[in-house]
């Protein structure tokens, strides 16, 4: 009996450690998106990231208060993300938002920078809109996440007033996302 159960047992093992669950690097969720989650830190980017270009911006120093962003590039040069740590200059911070440039990066319901406003309704419910001067911005507290809608996209009564409320219904369902960031 001990035989069978020890057998068992380490049949199950191998199962389980060899197994091929492979993590979708342009799968964005709550917590992470691909290997990056949120508590990685800027030194572990080079790992991670290690088929990609990192370019670590020094924009100015840590006394004048800002931040400085971390871009990731393909090898071919095309433009990824832009990850922004919660310290300047310091290799152990960890990252607080990344902003996403590339059409591959998809949310768990397939929303994307190729998404449409309709998409973003029919996907999550949406925690607040923000009327900004150029763009309003589509919070939705689901996945940490802001989505940037050019006021082009949105009908002319308000595209001029910054102190309009947007519903959501205002914002026509055709209206492409600018682009989105992820917040942790």
């Amino acid at each position: 009996m001990k035989k069978t159960l020890l057998k068992v047992l380490i049949c199950a093992i191998l199962m389980t450690s060899c197994s091929s669950d492979k993590v979708d690097p342009f799968l964005i969720q709550k917590q992470n998106i691909g290997l990056l989650t949120d508590s990685t830190m800027v030194k572990d980017l080079e790992t991670i990231f290690i088929n990609d270009s990192v370019v670590k911006l020094i924009a100015g120093d840590e006394f004048a208060g800002s931040v400085n962003s971390v871009e990731i590039f393909e090898k071919g040069g095309k433009k990824l993300l832009n990850l922004t740590p919660r310290e300047a200059l310091d290799s152990t911070s960890v990252i607080t938002s990344i902003r996403i440039f590339d059409d591959r990066y998809h949310t768990e319901k397939q929303i994307s920078n190729l998404s449409t406003f309709k998409d973003i309704k029919e996907a999550y419910k949406i925690s607040s809109i923000d009327n900004l001067i150029n763009s309003v911005v589509v919070s939705v507290d689901e996945i940490n996440t802001s989505f940037t809608i050019d006021k082009k996209e949105l009908p002319s009564g308000l595209r001029f007033d910054m102190d309009t409320k947007i519903d959501p219904i205002q914002i026509p369902g055709k209206a492409k996302i600018k682009y989105f960031i992820i917040h942790w």
